[in-house]
């Protein structure tokens, strides 16, 4: 108990610039008062004390703005920053050096007893806001971005933005996050995501419009091609797509993409 203790608080210096002291931490820090409390209330619900354990929880709710169900399995180092407004359901597990930001819910998508919560493997960052509902695997080193609502499994390594969650990062890790990788801060971003994140819908939308644009001179070439060769092909001018391009502030191509 008390090892977790000592690594509970010194993730938080890994991954909160803001983080001062042990003694702030320890007096300040309403993410790990929650996930202590959590852990003694899991340890009562392990031992059939299902009241205490869900007393437990309740007072950890009132005191931090955090509900963790009792029955919630979490894993090591598991960071929760600033708290206020996350949600964490009875049959949720959470691996090794995950992070959650505030307003996060790892909920369930039915009434029906059994396996309906979530499940996130080791190094998994949560946006703030994000939603995360029913019985799906979350990809260990997986980003899910600021108020993002995801319904479906999420591979390893990828990013997921958007209502509902779109994969916008394919990108699979070789082996599992560990703690070095999210200490480093080495293809993290706070929240989830970064400034430069792509919209997938308008990266879509532009793609289909750059394919319409090189159909268009396709077919332009094509009636020159039977004009020359003496078959009358009336042209019929055909308007532009300038100025059609679905610009996004936020948003870039990703790269390696034309």
């Amino acid at each position: 108990m008390i090892s977790r203790l000592k690594e509970d608080i010194a993730c938080v210096f890994e991954r909160d610039p803001a983080a001062q002291s042990v003694f702030e931490v320890i007096t300040t820090y309403p993410g790990v008062h929650a996930v202590m409390i959590h852990r003694l209330s899991h340890y009562c619900w392990q031992h059939g004390l299902n009241w205490l354990a869900r007393f437990i929880a309740h007072l950890g709710r009132w005191l931090t703005g955090v509900e963790i169900h009792p029955g919630a399995q979490i894993g090591r180092r598991f960071f929760i920053d600033h708290g206020m407004g996350v949600v964490i359901g009875e049959t949720a597990v959470i691996g090794d050096d995950c992070t959650l930001y505030h307003g996060v819910t790892l909920g369930g998508t039915t009434w029906k007893k059994g396996k309906r919560h979530p499940t996130l493997h080791n190094g998994v960052v949560v946006g703030a806001g994000a939603k995360i509902l029913g019985p799906i695997d979350i990809g260990a080193g997986a980003r899910v971005g600021s108020n993002s609502v995801v319904l479906k499994p999420v591979p390893a390594g990828a990013t997921v933005v958007g209502i509902p969650g779109h994969v916008i990062d394919s990108k699979v890790k070789k082996s599992t996050v560990v703690l070095d990788d999210v200490a480093s801060k080495m293809d993290f971003d706070p929240y989830g995501l970064s400034a430069d994140m792509p919209d997938p819908v308008a990266y879509a939308i532009n793609r289909m419009l750059d394919h319409i644009n090189s159909l268009d001179k396709q077919v332009e070439t094509m009636q020159h091609a039977l004009n020359n060769a003496g078959i009358n092909c009336q042209e019929t001018p055909l308007g532009t797509l300038d100025g059609c391009e679905i610009k996004d502030s936020y948003a870039t191509k990703p790269k390696g993409k034309n």
